[in-house]
């Protein structure tokens, strides 16, 4: 019984430094604060929300226009090779930005190809 124990408390620690580096990578382009339970979901889906950018391009820039894209309290904003800038959408606040990323990762996911 102790040997099952420690076996699934080595898998349960595992899972978190797993869960804390997938974390760390995916809020690696967000400048404010994530906290509390959420904060792995919405860093998620913000990372979602990038990688579909980088994939697809945004409005006349293409994949290959693009950089980066970065998450600020206000505004989303991608980063063109050509050293300019250009948001994608402002916001009023955070929560406002991260409904909007939801609800797009959400629209993405129920396209039909």
């Amino acid at each position: 019984m102790t040997d099952t124990n420690e076996t699934l408390e080595q898998l349960s620690i595992r899972f978190r430094k797993e869960k804390e580096t997938e974390f760390k990578r995916n809020k690696e382009n967000i400048y404010f604060r994530l906290s509390g339970y959420d904060k792995y979901y919405q860093a998620h889906q913000c990372w979602n929300f990038t990688q579909h950018i980088l994939k697809n391009g945004f409005n006349q820039y293409k994949p290959s226009d693009i950089e980066s894209i970065y998450f600020d309290t206000h505004n989303i904003t991608i980063r063109l090779h050509s050293t300019a800038e250009t948001d994608i959408k402002r916001f009023n606040n955070k929560q406002e930005l991260l409904g909007y990323v939801v609800g797009f990762n959400d629209s993405q996911s129920q396209k039909v190809a």
